[in-house]
């Protein structure tokens, strides 16, 4: 007898996260869209079909092999009241001696700065930790980028120093500061340079 996998999902006081589905295209667009110039001095530059229904399909694929190999897990960030809110996705994840992810993420400009992406990065690491048993969650901002430094370092993540021209942001390769979070961290707190 064939059983149905219930989709992948991780609850959250007052979100969900998910993985996309195709249904979600109007509110990703348009959540985008608005948050253009909030998001686009953080970001890779968007290629030119960035916000097009292709380029949105090929994500919900890539999201949902990524899931099912267990080799990332792209996921959406859903108020309960079903209002989209972002993404972040722990991705590079790595086995054997490593057992190690990276996490990024977004959120969208009216919903920045009320805690949501810490409600978000606490159960994805909760959830790599504990059912992927990774010992590593590794993640990098902008030097200048306060708010995502803050929520990493109120999540539990400890600076560990600077990644020279790291990745090309806003069309330009940038210094990132690097942040790790430890199953079992014993190192305290670290002074931020």
């Amino acid at each position: 007898m064939l059983t149905r996998r219930r989709p992948f999902r991780l609850d959250a006081e007052r979100i969900v996260l998910r993985l996309p589905q195709h249904s979600d295209f109007n509110a990703w667009c348009a959540l985008r869209d608005a948050s253009r110039d909030f998001l686009t001095p953080w970001e890779p530059v968007w290629s030119p079909d960035h916000l097009s229904r292709k380029s949105f399909t090929n994500r919900v694929y890539w999201a949902a092999r990524s899931a099912k190999t267990g080799t990332a897990f792209p996921l959406f960030l859903v108020h309960r009241d079903d209002t989209l809110l972002g993404a972040i996705t722990l991705d590079n994840i790595r086995r054997g001696p490593a057992q190690s992810g990276t996490i990024g993420y977004w959120i969208g400009q009216p919903h920045a700065r009320q805690g949501f992406m810490r409600e978000a990065i606490g159960v994805l690491v909760h959830h790599a930790f504990t059912t992927l048993d990774l010992s590593r969650i590794e993640a990098a901002c902008l030097p200048e980028n306060a708010a995502s430094r803050g929520v990493l370092e109120r999540s539990g993540f400890k600076y560990e120093g600077v990644a020279q021209s790291y990745l090309q942001i806003d069309g330009r390769w940038r210094n990132h500061v690097l942040y790790a979070n430890l199953r079992r961290d014993r190192r305290g707190r670290t002074e931020v340079r």
